[in-house]
């Protein structure tokens, strides 16, 4: 019967193998390896949530005031749309009862007139938004320098949509105007030459870009008059101007405007009721950074 085979031969074959790895002449088995970040090619780890740049949504743009925190504005006046559907509303039309609206800020359209106050926060709300304060919209149109105009300190006829007839006599001539049948009337922007589409006046914008903050539509802001107003706003018209704490305000004026409530981005117009709206309201959403 053949017996096992010597040990001897197998551990050498082992050694050998063992060996073949090692390099030539001389160096010690226990050379250091080279290292696996000079062969591999590292991939950059992800940022983490602290390292990530929060920036406006592409619709909006970024305003950092010096001292207050940044926030982003819409680049133009808004127009709704409904949330269910994505169905444009016409802007020349009341928002529907019962229906939930979103808002939008789309070039190159007529925006939306007709709202009140809390219609225009709550499509704001929908777009994961909310409605700017009075001094949000201020440094928007004012800009770092705070000018009296969106594009400067000196008036410029025709770069903003302001200045227009008043276009009540024009359709309906001298009669008493009421509040559904002439002031909410959805003919009134259905007027040539009057409501200007989003962007249409290419030159009335703001250092920070954004369009139609003078004139075309009054603006809603979020505030109520109040004393904090007065502190955050320069009212170039002095507090006779101010309606009775818990009114609403908007700002910017509107087409046929002509300074009666201030200059420009000084325009504050804070003398009616929130749920108050007609044929010159519309808005504009802000959101935080």
């Amino acid at each position: 019967m053949t017996g096992l085979p010597p040990a001897r031969p197998l551990l050498a074959f082992v050694f050998v193998l063992i060996c073949s790895g090692c390099e030539a002449k001389g160096k010690s088995l226990d050379a250091p390896p080279r290292r696996l970040e000079s062969a591999i090619t590292t991939t950059p780890a992800a940022p983490t949530p602290s390292s990530v740049e929060v920036t406006c949504e592409p619709t909006m743009l970024q305003v950092s005031p010096p001292g207050q925190p940044p926030f982003c504005v819409d680049r133009y006046e808004a127009n709704l749309i409904e949330a269910d559907t994505s169905r444009a509303h016409p802007a020349t039309l009341r928002p529907a009862p019962g229906v939930r609206y979103r808002a939008v800020s789309v070039g190159g359209v007529l925006p939306q007139a007709y709202v009140n106050r809390f219609e225009a926060a709550a499509a704001c709300e929908a777009a994961g938004k909310r409605l700017c304060r009075a001094r949000e919209w201020y440094r928007a149109c004012s800009g770092p320098d705070h000018t009296k105009y969106p594009y400067g300190n000196k008036f410029v006829k025709g770069r903003c949509n302001v200045d227009k007839g008043h276009l009540l006599h024009k359709l309906f001539g001298n009669v008493t105007y009421t509040y559904d049948a002439h002031y909410n009337n959805p003919s009134l922007n259905q007027q040539a030459g009057f409501l200007a589409r989003t962007g249409e006046y290419a030159d009335c914008v703001s250092s920070v870009g954004a369009r139609d903050m003078m004139g075309n539509l009054h603006e809603w802001v979020a505030d109520d008059v109040s004393a904090q107003l007065r502190e955050e706003l320069p009212l170039e018209k002095g507090d006779q101007w101010l309606g009775k704490r818990g009114m609403g305000v908007f700002m910017g004026g509107y087409f046929s405007s002509h300074g009666e409530h201030g200059t420009g981005c000084l325009y504050v117009t804070a003398t009616h009721a929130p749920d108050y709206h007609d044929y010159s309201t519309g808005f504009r959403c802000c959101a935080d950074l």
